[in-house]
């Protein structure tokens, strides 16, 4: 608890900062106050917990393992084969130079108002990042460790499965945990442009309505949910790596 005092301490004042700036402006529909988002979330707590978050929450976890696969997948082959990493990396970085607001609506357009629409938002968002720290945790390998292993009669498959995965777990979890508020950013932005059901729709419905507080609702619940994601792949990162601590 004590490192995580200063943090505490910091939110606290930010909180108590605008809650005094928002009282002062008295302009809830521009600015509400956090504890007028809190009411208002509590308020709106049955339709957002069994309508809107369950939405928002299938669309997240599809995506992220859509990008999950697809990124471990991309990793591997970049490493493995080095003609593959020249042809895939640059179309790796170039997909993520399109703007993601831009190909929403065409996903809409072409998916109309399924899950799969906002899906294919999440994964352009998250997919990205797993590939490239993942592939980073591949080729941060020391050569002298490969070396040694292959003075044991060590083949590629043995180099791989016994010094590399273990190498790039750390970057794996890392990736993880960064993929998760992007997944759920996507979702949220895929529902905005186009949906009829999720946290982004039903935040987008309520500024047409100029409820300020209801706009926030979910934004809020949504931070406080990948927050927990994260904390709880963080302890599961823990588990799996112990040694992450000595790195």
């Amino acid at each position: 608890m004590k490192k995580n005092l200063a943090s505490a301490i910091f939110l606290f004042v930010v909180l108590m900062a605008w809650q005094a700036f928002s009282m002062g402006m008295n302009k809830a529909y521009i600015l509400p106050s956090p504890v007028q988002i809190i009411k208002r979330l509590w308020d709106l707590r049955v339709v957002l917990f069994t309508v809107h978050l369950p939405a928002t929450m299938s669309v997240t976890f599809i995506g992220l393992a859509i990008s999950v696969g697809l990124g471990l997948f991309l990793a591997v082959v970049m490493d493995l084969n080095e003609n593959v990493y020249h042809m895939l990396y640059p179309i790796v970085i170039a997909s993520q130079t399109i703007p993601t607001t831009a190909l929403a609506p065409l996903f809409v357009l072409w998916f109309g108002y399924t899950i799969w629409s906002k899906v294919l938002v999440t994964v352009l968002m998250t997919f990205f990042p797993v590939t490239i720290t993942v592939f980073d945790g591949f080729q941060s390998t020391k050569r002298e460790m490969e070396e040694l292993l292959m003075s044991f009669d060590a083949d590629k498959k043995d180099i791989f499965l016994k010094l590399k995965i273990p190498n790039a777990l750390p970057y794996f979890f890392s990736a993880i945990k960064m993929a998760i508020p992007l997944s759920i950013i996507g979702a949220a932005i895929g529902e905005w442009l186009g949906a009829q059901s999720g946290l982004g729709y039903f935040s987008k419905r309520m500024m047409t309505q100029l409820d300020g507080a209801g706009v926030f609702a979910p934004i809020v619940l949504l931070s406080v949910i990948a927050m927990i994601i994260v904390a709880i792949v963080s302890v599961i990162e823990h588990a799996v790596i112990p040694w992450r601590k000595e790195l």
